[in-house]
């Protein structure tokens, strides 16, 4: 069926004109005999009217156009009107309306379907005009009063309108089908992609929750293992210098190795390539890119520590999560201050939120309870060697975070930390 509706809508115009016109020739070539096609009195409709249709596809507005100036000649006398043997030839005008509904867009299809009824009326005018014809053997139209006549008119006009309607509807229905046919076949098409993305989906969901794994089972390992190498050494000095060298180099390389497992886990998107990871010095701009929305104040205590890549991604994310968090619970202008601590053996981050009305707190809590965002933040602190907590305070909501300077040799307090480790694992 699409093959042939296909056909229909390139070549079915020309041909429909072809088979028009001879069939014509066909019908009545007797009576041209002796005078000629072109003396021939309904030449020039028939040429007119198969013109029309073989355009009809194509140009619908110049076949539309055909049809009026033909009827327009055939009432000016400029075109003979038909005969009581010709007047069928009217028919071809509901085919071009129906090539016409059946290629044409709304607004040729609009066109066609209210030239109908001029068509038709002109038609009837010209079968019935005294002026024209002489009833074209239907209607004895001498001595018939005006009031009859225009009876007959109403009646021929509504018979014409119903066979060009019919040709009309006949392609409206046809690409009405189509149009069906095609949305449901790109109904079918989004269904399969739509199918396809879940199943990437779920691939995707599977293969983050098996690096986060992976992730979790290499930081706590390698975590240990530098704590227990930077541990041994700070509280075994009197040992060999190799020993004490062997020892740095094991804390060392696990270092690397953590911050190295986290990088490309978190930063490594679907084309292969690694995606650059934000750092700390990239809260600036975050802020900033926050002041239209939120009245933000940023604060820094003590000396700055270079943490390693992974906690610096923590910290801005931590951040990043809070800032949200405040504008979708607080709204614009929430006053929100972000403090770094560097002071203790530790950053510690404090982010606290303004709201400006007291509910909008409590509404914050109970999305801490249900939502995503808490737990991924304080997931994230986990996974950097800290902690994270969230909650109102007063009249603020308030995220605290501490991650530890992991054991580096220039943090305050490393030899401290280094000895807690060793003992809470023995």
């Amino acid at each position: 069926m699409n093959k042939v509706l296909k056909y229909t809508k390139t070549w079915g115009a020309p041909t429909a004109a072809a088979v028009f016109l001879a069939l014509w020739l066909l019908g009545q070539g007797h009576r041209m005999y002796g005078t000629g096609f072109l003396a021939w009195p309904p030449a020039l409709p028939l040429l007119a009217l198969t013109l029309a249709i073989g355009v009809s596809a194509k140009h619908a507005y110049a076949a539309l156009l055909v049809l009026f100036a033909l009827l327009g000649a055939q009432i000016l006398r400029i075109v003979p009107a038909p005969d009581s043997h010709t007047w069928p030839i009217y028919i071809g005008a509901a085919v071009v309306l129906f090539f016409a509904a059946l290629t044409g867009d709304r607004w040729k299809q609009a066109a066609a379907a209210a030239a109908a009824p001029f068509f038709s009326a002109a038609m009837a005018f010209l079968m019935l005009s005294r002026s024209h014809s002489s009833g074209l053997g239907w209607l004895p139209i001498d001595n018939v009063s005006r009031v009859t006549m225009r009876d007959y008119w109403f009646l021929y006009s509504s018979f014409l309108l119903v066979i060009l309607a019919v040709g009309w509807l006949a392609g409206y229905a046809l690409r009405s089908w189509e149009d069906r046919r095609t949305l449901s076949d790109q109904r079918t098409v989004a269904v399969e992609d739509l199918r396809a993305a879940e199943v990437d989906l779920i691939v995707e969901q599977e293969r983050t929750r098996i690096s986060r794994d992976l992730h979790d089972v290499l930081a706590h390992s390698l975590a240990v293992i530098a704590a227990q190498a930077d541990g041994s050494r700070y509280l075994g000095k009197d040992q060999p210098q190799p020993v004490l060298d062997a020892l740095e180099n094991i804390a060392s390389a696990a270092r690397r190795a953590l911050t190295d497992a986290q990088r490309v886990i978190e930063g490594v998107g679907d084309d292969g390539s690694s995606l650059p990871q934000p750092r700390l010095e990239d809260i600036g701009e975050l802020v900033e890119q926050q002041g239209n929305s939120l009245q933000v104040e940023r604060t820094e205590s003590g000396v700055p520590v270079d943490l390693p890549e992974g906690q610096q991604m923590a910290v801005f994310r931590i951040v990043q999560e809070s800032l949200t968090n405040a504008l979708r619970h607080g709204g614009t202008g929430t006053r929100v201050t972000v403090h770094l601590d560097w002071s203790g053996s530790g950053l510690s981050l404090q982010i606290a939120s303004y709201a400006a009305r007291r509910e909008l707190v409590a509404e914050a809590a109970t999305t801490a309870r249900t939502g995503r965002g808490i737990p991924g933040m304080r997931e994230r602190a986990h996974l950097a060697g800290g902690w994270l907590t969230a909650g109102p305070d007063g009249d603020s909501f308030r995220v605290t975070a501490f991650l530890p300077y992991g054991l580096m040799l220039n943090a305050p307090g490393a030899e401290i930390y280094a000895a807690e480790l060793v003992g809470a694992d023995e």
